[in-house]
């Protein structure tokens, strides 16, 4: 399936932010790609900005237009803000949820890891990135993938405490999904109430 593979701080700089993880050119060139950043500095119009605030959700969580709609409709047909439901359903990709734990430094690694069949949910292995983790399941590392280096490293000094609705058990290499996130808790600087507008038009 088609992803995002060209340059990430193009994309960071378009929306003056690490979408993708820390990046050194942005703290350098803090201004849009292309000449200088220059050319005429149009106001945006009101669908222009609910457009970009969805092009970073997109890319944020490496999600396609196609996904991103039946993402959003299960998030309109289910109880509760639908904004707020669509970041909560985002959160709950197993890629992202891999991410979350430390596994990955980036959302692009842990799906390569989910991908590659490294990743069990509830001691079975789950090889689809979307696939939607529900609170009370155990996310873990493969036995034998447990001393992979790049899953080490991650680890390595990785602040656990920081997602209060997960919980990491270090001995066992696992990470239980205790609840959905509150909005209050997740830290993307995404304004979800933006893409619902867009939506609902």
């Amino acid at each position: 399936m088609a992803r995002y593979i060209g340059p990430k701080s193009k994309i960071a700089r378009k929306f003056g932010e690490p979408i993708f993880g820390p990046d050194k050119v942005l703290s350098k060139k803090n201004y849009p790609p292309g000449q200088h950043g220059s050319g005429r500095h149009k106001k945006s119009s009101e669908y222009g900005i609910q457009l970009r605030e969805k092009q970073k959700a997109k890319y944020t969580y490496g999600v396609l237009e196609r996904q991103f709609r039946l993402l959003f409709e299960k998030a309109q047909a289910t109880k509760g803000i639908t904004g707020e439901v669509l970041l909560q359903l985002l959160e709950s990709r197993l890629d992202n949820v891999v991410f979350r734990l430390g596994l990955s430094p980036s959302r692009n690694g842990a799906r390569q890891l989910v991908g590659h069949r490294h990743i069990l949910v509830d001691g079975e292995v789950v090889n689809i990135p979307s696939y939607q983790v529900k609170p009370g399941q155990i996310i873990s590392v493969r036995e034998k993938d447990k001393s992979m280096i790049i899953i080490v490293d991650a680890l390595n000094g990785f602040n656990h405490s920081k997602y209060p609705w997960m919980e990491w058990d270090k001995s066992a290499m696992s990470g239980k999904f205790l609840h959905l996130p509150e909005r209050a808790d997740i830290p993307e600087n995404i304004k979800e109430q933006l893409i619902v507008e867009l939506y609902s038009k």
